[in-house]
C-alpha cells in the first residue's frame, strides 16, 4: 500500500482505521477491497461510461494516459464478493482484494469499447485529462488468490459480456449523461 494520491491515502486510512476496530475492539469484520468495479449506473465521471457516451455519441473518444492498466470487475461480481465474504465468519479480521485478476491498458480498453460501439471512433490523448504525472498509477491489479483460496469466489463476468451489458444500459440511457462535458 502507498498512498501516492490523496485518493489512495484516505482509501489506505479507512482499510486501517476499520482494522483498527476489529484489533482493539473485536468488532466482527473484513476489510474489502473492490477494484475498478463497472456496469450500469455508473457515474459519468468513471472511464468506462466516459468511453461509451463517447463512442455512441461522436467519433472521436477523447481521454488521459492511455498506458495506464486497470483490473475491472463487473458490479454484479463485486456485490457477490461482498455478500459471500459477509457470510462467513472465516472471513473476519481478513482482507479481500476483489478483482478479475486481468489487466488491461485504457487504451485497449477504449479500443474493445469501439470495436462494440462505433468501429470509425478515433482515440486521442488531452492533456486536459492526464492525471498529475506523480498521482497516476501506472498498474492496479487485483490479486483476487485470497478470495479464491478462502471463499471460492472468483468473478462469472468476463469483460466483453460486462461491457456490452453497460453499453445496452447507456444506450438506453443517454439522457443521463452530457456527451459534451467533460465530467470530472
Amino acid at each position: 500500500m502507498q498512498g501516492q494520491s490523496p485518493y489512495s491515502a484516505s482509501k489506505i486510512s479507512a482499510d486501517k482505521i476499520a482494522e483498527s476496530f476489529y484489533c482493539s475492539y473485536d468488532l466482527p469484520l473484513a476489510t474489502i477491497r473492490p477494484f475498478n468495479i463497472y456496469g450500469p449506473r455508473q457515474s459519468a465521471r468513471a472511464v468506462i461510461p466516459t468511453i461509451i457516451t463517447q463512442a455512441l455519441s461522436h467519433n472521436t473518444i477523447k481521454l488521459g494516459s492511455l498506458a495506464s492498466t486497470r483490473d475491472y470487475t463487473y458490479v454484479s461480481d463485486t456485490v457477490d464478493a461482498f455478500i459471500q465474504i459477509a457470510e462467513q465468519d472465516s472471513t473476519i479480521g481478513k482482507t479481500y482484494n476483489i478483482g478479475s485478476n486481468k489487466e488491461i491498458s485504457i487504451g485497449n480498453l477504449a479500443h474493445k469499447i469501439c470495436e462494440l460501439t462505433n468501429p470509425k471512433c478515433q482515440i486521442i490523448t488531452e492533456k486536459k485529462r492526464m492525471r498529475p504525472e506523480k498521482s497516476e498509477v501506472q498498474r492496479l491489479w487485483a490479486d483476487n488468490s485470497k478470495a479464491i483460496n478462502d471463499i471460492q469466489w472468483a468473478p462469472k463476468i468476463s469483460l466483453e459480456k460486462g461491457l456490452t451489458q453497460t453499453i445496452n444500459w447507456i444506450k438506453s440511457s443517454m439522457q443521463y449523461y452530457r456527451t459534451k462535458d467533460y465530467v470530472i
